[in-house]
C-alpha cells in the first residue's frame, strides 16, 4: 500500500488544501505543521524556505504552496512528526471515503482469519501506521469492510515495533500470557523483539520483501501464506 497511499499525497496535496483549506480541520494540520517548522528552524533541521505561514498577510495560494514545499520537504527526509502523519491522515480518510484508494490485502488473508476466529481465536493488528490508518485500510479494503475481524488495533503508541517491552504491553492490555500469542511479521527485527517478549513468532515471506539470512531461515518458522498456518485453540 505504501506505494499507492504516499504518491497519492505527493500528486493531491495542493488540490486537497486549496478545496479544505478554510475548514477548522485543515486549519488544525497547518497549525500543527507551522508548530513543526518553527521547532525545525531553532533545531537548524529546516531550511528557511520551509517555514509555513498563516497569517491573513499571506495571499492564500503562496500560504498553500509554501504547505506543500514544506509536506514534500517532510516526505522526502522520509519524516514521522505528528504535524505530517496528521495531514496525511485526514488525506487518506477523504480518499478512502471517496472511493478514489483502497486497501490492499492478500487474498489468502482474510479466508485465513475467517478460520482462525471460527476456531476462537481473537486476531488483533499491530502496526507502525496509525490506528486511524489501519482503520482507513481494512475498513475500505478492495475485499470490503473487513473491521469485524479484528478485536483490537495497536500502533507505535504502545512503542517501537523492535523494542519487546512493546510486546509485553500489547500481552498485558488484551489479557493474554505472551506464550499463547502468535505474532506475524515480515521484519526479522520486530520478530526478534517479540520472540524476546516471550511470544510465538511465524515470518511471513512476502514479494519484494527483504531477503533472510540463512540463520534467519533456520532460526523462524516461515509460511509464505497464511493457509499455511493452522492455528487452532492455542497460540
Amino acid at each position: 500500500m505504501q506505494d499507492v497511499l504516499f504518491p497519492y499525497i505527493r500528486e493531491h496535496l495542493e488540490d486537497y488544501l486549496s478545496a479544505h483549506w478554510e475548514e477548522d480541520e485543515c486549519k488544525q494540520d497547518v497549525h500543527l505543521l507551522k508548530k513543526q517548522a518553527e521547532e525545525d528552524l531553532k533545531q537548524n533541521r529546516a531550511c528557511p524556505v520551509h517555514t509555513v505561514d498563516q497569517t491573513v498577510h499571506t495571499d492564500e495560494e503562496k500560504a498553500i504552496r509554501e504547505v506543500v514545499d514544506n509536506v514534500l520537504w517532510q516526505m522526502a527526509a522520509d519524516r514521522k512528526t505528528t504535524a505530517l502523519k496528521q495531514l496525511q491522515g485526514h488525506m487518506w480518510r477523504a480518499a478512502y471515503a471517496a472511493g478514489k484508494i483502497k486497501g490492499e490485502v492478500y487474498q489468502d488473508v482474510v479466508p485465513a482469519i475467517r478460520r482462525w476466529r471460527r476456531h476462537g481465536l481473537k486476531v488483533y493488528i499491530y502496526s507502525s501506521g496509525s490506528i486511524e490508518a489501519q482503520k482507513l485500510l481494512f475498513g475500505y479494503s478492495v475485499e470490503g469492510d473487513l473491521l469485524d475481524l479484528f478485536d483490537g488495533h495497536f500502533d507505535t503508541n504502545v512503542g517501537a515495533k523492535v523494542e519487546s517491552k512493546s510486546y509485553e504491553r500489547i500481552a498485558e492490555r488484551i489479557g493474554c500470557s505472551p506464550e499463547d500469542i502468535m505474532f506475524l511479521t515480515d521484519v526479522t527485527r520486530e520478530a526478534k523483539a517479540a520472540e524476546d517478549a516471550g511470544l510465538n513468532v511465524v515470518v511471513v515471506v512476502r514479494p519484494g520483501n527483504m531477503e533472510l539470512t540463512e540463520e534467519e531461515r533456520t532460526h523462524y518458522k516461515i509460511v509464505t501464506t497464511f493457509s499455511q498456518l493452522e492455528l487452532t485453540g492455542r497460540a
